[in-house]
């Protein structure tokens, strides 16, 4: 299904380039991160020390969206909004690769503001990363071919819910399992595509995460999985737990992702954690080598 849909996307794109040769359009790629943020500073669209040199490839004209990821989703939103508002409105179009609570920060704008009035921006960002209006005129929402998602947390993490990260970040709260479930309707995409990238590489504190996990978060929300709780999924080499599916099918024991949202990779031979480590590690490396492919 992803070759096809993003095949159709590039034959649209080609087509509106050809049809209206005056207009300057960019593609931009926008990453955002999440829990904690490694150091990164606010409103900074150059600096990727989050996810690794900035020398790597990451898509066409990529850009870091650095928000205080020991902050509540909502307090921060306006960080991402304020990317989307500079970089993916007017004639300007946008690929979304979000990490961990980063699904939650682009799942939260969509939601709740992707049917919002946007002014259009110059793609000129100041030093807190806002950009200047083109002409005055609005848009409804913003310009945005897809997301792919590395380790969602989306569904949220038991670890939070435990106690296992026992710190006084706000975000902590919102990392609850049914608190990110309840945050805001995770069906409502704007009929966005969600590529979800699971990975399978737990450690020795797994028992408190439910199925496969990638020593952060269970595949229950990293392969967007819905309902108002977590639950147990796994590979099918696990004969005791449901499968994970790939696509956007239901999972084994018929339980459904959410609306738009595809299992794009079920990490089957356990090999990708959940952390970048500062050099586009883990589940965030297939993630970025899917970007360098369909992100032009």
């Amino acid at each position: 299904m992803k070759l096809a849909v993003r095949a159709a996307l590039a034959v649209t794109l080609a087509a509106t380039v050809l049809a209206a040769p005056q207009a300057q359009a960019t593609n931009y790629t926008l990453w955002i991160h999440g829990k904690n943020g490694g150091g990164t500073k606010p409103g900074n669209y150059a600096d990727f020390s989050n996810w690794g040199p900035s020398s790597t490839a990451a898509g066409v004209n990529k850009k870091a969206v650095n928000w205080d990821g020991r902050q509540k989703i909502g307090g921060q939103n306006y960080r991402v909004r304020d990317a989307l508002d500079c970089f993916c409105t007017g004639d300007n179009w946008c690929y979304i690769a979000v990490h961990s609570a980063g699904d939650l920060q682009i799942g939260y704008a969509l939601a709740l503001y992707g049917a919002t009035a946007r002014y259009k921006k110059n793609a000129t960002p100041d030093a807190n990363g806002v950009c200047g209006n083109t002409d005055g005129t609005t848009q409804t929402g913003w310009n945005i071919r897809w997301v792919n998602v590395a380790s969602g947390a989306g569904g949220g993490s038991e670890l939070a819910d435990n106690g296992e990260w026992a710190t006084s970040d706000a975000i902590v709260g919102d990392l609850v399992t049914t608190t990110a479930r309840a945050m805001y309707n995770h069906n409502t995409t704007r009929s966005l595509w969600f590529y979800m990238f699971a990975g399978a590489k737990g450690t020795v504190y797994s028992g408190i995460l439910p199925g496969q996990d990638d020593e952060a978060v269970s595949y229950h929300s990293t392969g967007g999985v819905a309902g108002s709780e977590g639950g147990a999924y796994c590979n099918p080499s696990d004969w005791f737990c449901n499968d994970l599916t790939t696509g956007s099918g239901a999972c084994e024991g018929n339980h459904a992702k959410w609306s738009y949202h595809t299992v794009s990779l079920r990490d089957d031979g356990e090999s990708y954690s959940h952390g970048a480590n500062g050099n586009w590690e883990g589940i965030v490396s297939k993630v970025r080598e899917d970007v360098v492919t369909y992100a032009k």
